[in-house]
């Protein structure tokens, strides 16, 4: 959705600073959300105008930028569990994450395999033999 004008913004504004009214009532008035109108008071008691911020924008994961040093990390530890580059993570960069976060941030990277445990892998090779 794109943002309102400013010409719009700065008439509620006006609206509501010149007339005995009330906020319900100026935003019934422009057809806009009681909130907008709040919001829009608000920002132009603290910021002095009433322009829009800039809408969206990618969200940025917590370890972005470390692509170097995760990389680095997997060539080290390729039989490393999520949980274990976990707390590699946060032993040598004092910067804890979850499972989740490490695991979306491998995955961004394309460094992710599937991975068994070593224990879990030794019995599976004594079952075949027998």
């Amino acid at each position: 959705m794109k943002a309102y004008s400013i010409d719009l913004r700065e008439k509620i504004v006006k609206a509501y600073s010149q007339g005995e009214t009330s906020v319900r009532k100026v935003a019934s008035r422009f057809g806009v959300a009681k909130s907008f109108v709040q919001k829009l008071l608000s920002m132009n008691k603290t910021q002095g105008h009433v322009k829009p911020r800039q809408q969206g924008g990618a969200m940025k994961g917590e370890l972005d930028g470390y692509e170097a040093q995760l990389a680095t990390m997997i060539e080290q530890y390729p039989d490393a569990t999520l949980l274990e580059y976990c707390e590699y993570w946060g032993t040598t960069h004092n910067h804890w994450v979850s499972t989740s976060t490490m695991c979306r941030a491998l995955q961004k990277q394309k460094l992710t395999l599937k991975k068994r445990r070593y224990a879990a892998a030794k019995r599976k090779q004594k079952e075949s033999k027998n």
